[in-house]
């Protein structure tokens, strides 16, 4: 049986916690870089160096400009970012556009170490999320953010003037999914629970009134093809847990935001569960007591609870 149900159908259930959202799908098939390019971006001069390698950036003139403008110098062939709540990894140079003065640049070491959600940059850089929409993993982008794109206390901060434009150097390393992305698979497996999904990708969780089963049951739902777990290094997932037998969620991802796991220090049936897939699947899972927390509570989970999870299988992190 197909395991993934339309929202639109089920959203009056409670048990479900779904927000509807506007946010694309994690799919880059319909994504067109829309950012304009203006000429004051011809006075910055980048040396050509590989992505993820620190380039020297001059002004040939100071650039002034009221909006954002932004250019892809070299373009990736990986993933494009389709939705602010995607997690990236890149490089950056900021320059004060006036002066030409450097203001800050990260460590450009070759190691990808710093995994930020795109849309934490709100609060610093709002121009910078606006001008990686569609950009692609492997991209080098050169942005000019007018006043209205910096936040006031960043140029505080950095000793710009109010009216000053910020010159922005980008290496975007890597870019995860947002939500699961794979094709649906089909389940023949009787008494499992049903899943709904929001247009933002957050599932929500139809426990059946059966009892759960007795041993760990793992159903793919969606089938990606990205790079295999193999619990070496740390995998960044969406999940949302629900108890069986109250059909409650305990704990949701996507409240707080993706997260990494290393596979030797979760509960058994979820590592197990993990362990062989691949990045774009999301995967139904049920954990019998014995391998989840067995009759210890554990917060919000009572003793000898059967657990359920619907996780999505973002990417691999770099090694610890």
């Amino acid at each position: 049986m197909r395991r993934i149900i339309a929202a639109a159908g089920a959203l009056s259930l409670t048990v479900l916690s779904l927000t509807a959202c506007a946010t694309p799908s994690s799919g880059s098939a319909s994504c067109t870089r829309d950012v304009s390019a203006s000429s004051a971006l011809d006075l910055v001069e980048i040396t050509d160096t590989p992505v993820g390698t620190k380039p020297t950036v001059e002004l040939s003139a100071p650039v002034h400009g009221d909006g954002l403008s932004a250019r892809d110098t070299i373009t990736g062939e990986g993933r494009a970012i389709t939705s602010d709540a995607q997690d990236v990894v890149f490089d950056l140079t900021v320059i004060d556009g006036s002066s030409g003065a450097p203001i800050a640049a990260s460590g450009y070491t070759g190691q990808l170490s710093e995994v930020y959600p795109l849309d934490s940059w709100e609060a610093t850089f709002p121009g910078l999320v606006d001008a990686l929409h569609c950009a692609t993993e492997g991209s080098r982008v050169v942005m000019a953010l007018g006043p209205d794109e910096v936040t006031a206390d960043t140029r505080a901060r950095f000793g710009m003037a109010e009216d000053a434009t910020t010159v922005v150097v980008l290496d975007l390393q890597k870019v995860y999914l947002a939500a699961a992305d794979g094709a649906e698979q089909f389940n023949d497996r009787a008494g499992m629970p049903s899943v709904v999904v929001a247009p933002d990708g957050r599932p929500g969780v139809l426990i059946p009134d059966n009892d759960p089963p007795t041993d760990l049951a793992v159903e793919v739902l969606k089938k990606g093809d990205g790079e295999e777990v193999t619990g070496d290094v740390p995998v960044r997932v969406h999940y949302t847990g629900v108890t069986w037998a109250d059909k409650k969620v305990f704990d949701s991802t996507w409240d707080r935001g993706a997260q990494p796991m290393e596979l030797d220090q979760t509960i058994p049936g979820f590592a197990e569960a993990l362990r062989g897939q691949t990045v774009g699947s999301q995967v139904l899972v049920v954990i019998p007591p014995d391998q989840g927390y067995g009759e210890t509570a554990q917060g919000a989970i009572p003793a000898n609870s059967t657990l359920v999870f619907v996780v999505d299988i973002l990417g691999l992190d770099p090694a610890s």
